[in-house]
């Protein structure tokens, strides 16, 4: 798990320089950086292991690598809702307590949400020590039942993108509009010359041709003749 400096860049998931396998682990959802640095900074006074997630299925995620000892989740958190992700911790196992973190004006929702899923506890926003002392003893209580997980179908469902299966019969496509009437018979022309000879129009041009010339040249001697006879040369 990668280490990280939680007054800089947040990673999805970061463990404490306080490492310790006989000390308890905490895994912190939330995405506001201010929360994630005030909570962190409580707990280390408490020597505990921190983890820190950023989104839903993330915290889901580190929750069953990690099988951490106590769990502090916002509700209004990317990808998955902290309710849900509650409930799909829940589902998994394991005997981690959870604890919703949510400011006043979600105070409601917080505890309608720690019924359903079984939460130890509610934290309003923003956490102080003394507030977090307030609710200790509860936190390390017995952990409630989650009611909410027969329900977890119907909030978050696998099949939530169905596809539905066409069973109608396949329609023709459409097709081409047909003229509006069509030629009983077809007419080939007639007379077509057959191949490899030169249709006649084309001998009548190259017998006009050579009657031209020949008045040309008719015309060229007579007037030869006529020069000559007159002495024009």
């Amino acid at each position: 798990m990668s280490e990280g400096n939680i007054g800089g860049t947040i990673d999805m998931a970061y463990v404490s320089n306080n490492s310790d396998d006989e000390s308890p682990t905490v895994l912190i959802v939330d995405n506001n950086p201010m929360s994630l640095q005030r909570l962190s900074n409580l707990f280390k006074v408490r020597d505990f292991n921190i983890e820190i997630c950023q989104d839903g299925d993330k915290a889901v995620d580190e929750y069953i690598r990690l099988d951490p000892e106590l769990v502090l989740l916002s509700l209004d958190i990317p990808t998955l809702d902290g309710h849900i992700a509650a409930l799909e911790m829940r589902e998994h196992g394991g005997e981690a307590r959870i604890v919703f973190i949510a400011p006043k004006r979600q105070s409601q929702l917080a505890k309608d949400a720690a019924l359903s899923a079984g939460a130890v506890a509610c934290l309003e926003k923003p956490i102080s020590a003394s507030s977090l002392e307030e609710q200790w003893e509860k936190i390390l209580g017995p952990i409630p039942e989650a009611p909410g997980l027969e329900d977890l179908d119907q909030l978050y469902p696998e099949d939530r993108i169905k596809v539905e299966q066409d069973d109608g019969p396949i329609l023709p496509l459409p097709g081409m509009p047909l003229p509006a009437e069509l030629p009983l018979e077809l007419e080939l022309p007639v007379n077509l010359p057959p191949l490899g000879e030169v249709p006649a129009q084309s001998n009548k041009k190259s017998g006009k041709l050579k009657y031209i010339i020949l008045i040309l040249v008719v015309a060229l001697s007579g007037a030869g003749y006529y020069a000559y006879s007159n002495n024009l040369f």
